[in-house]
């Protein structure tokens, strides 16, 4: 597997989150100090793109909502376009912390794409009911087909390599879970390399939860659905 090159672009996808994105972006550029910082305002209609600007971060404006399956394969290709070979996936919400990035990178030398874990042994993050037996359910599958053990296959914390950006900026899924689930299909299915690395989750910084509790039985239902699709689907040109 070819070096990793440290020229790394933080790519933020963020929905109506003014009142934390310029935090999770001074928060970047901390961490990071010699990293690029791009938020892709997937469609707000607050001040997410002023605040991100703002803060120092480049704004990708989408026209409309595209999920972030969709504000990721922007990112993507403006980090091909950039000639970026590393991409790292923080959210907007303040929930990952930006100092776990160069743990990530450096994982990044023995694989293609790196996913940051929350139940992995470290922090007392959880989640409970129908979402937790699905992400176990997915998890141990995914494991199957990644041919290592993976606890978190729905993080959003992630890192990719070269060869993953360059997969990523033509394939990389828009549907629900998809920039989650099936994009883990299509990294295994191509022979990269997934591992996992611990990480602490913290408190959402702002806003309300995409996922709560009434919601749980259809995220079950969802997520399987999202792993079904993403194995009966045809190879895409890059998977081996």
């Amino acid at each position: 597997m070819r070096p990793v090159d440290q020229s790394v672009l933080v790519a933020i996808p963020a929905l109506n989150e003014e009142d934390s994105v310029a935090d999770v972006v001074r928060a970047v550029r901390r961490a990071l100090p010699g990293s690029s910082c791009v938020v892709i305002d997937d469609g707000s209609s607050d001040a997410t793109a002023d605040r991100a600007r703002a803060a120092g971060a480049t704004v990708l404006s989408l026209p409309f909502n595209l999920g972030v399956g969709g504000a990721m394969r922007a990112a993507f290709r403006f980090a091909r376009t950039r000639g970026f070979d590393v991409v790292v996936q923080v959210d907007a919400d303040g929930q990952h912390d930006p100092v776990q990035i160069p743990e990530l990178i450096r994982a990044l030398d023995s694989a293609d794409l790196v996913i940051g874990a929350r139940f992995a042994g470290i922090g007392d993050y959880g989640v409970r009911g129908p979402r937790r037996w699905a992400m176990r359910i997915l998890a141990t599958v995914l494991s199957r087909v990644a041919k290592t053990r993976l606890t978190d296959v729905t993080s959003g914390f992630k890192a990719a390599g070269p060869r993953a950006v360059a997969l990523f900026a033509d394939n990389f899924p828009a549907e629900y879970l998809g920039d989650t689930v099936e994009a883990l299909v299509i990294a295994a299915r191509s022979g990269m390399t997934v591992r996992q690395v611990p990480v602490v989750m913290r408190e959402r910084q702002a806003g309300a939860p995409s996922h709560r509790p009434v919601r749980a039985a259809v995220y079950l239902v969802r997520a399987c659905a999202a792993f079904g699709l993403a194995m009966i689907r045809p190879r895409t040109g890059s998977e081996a």
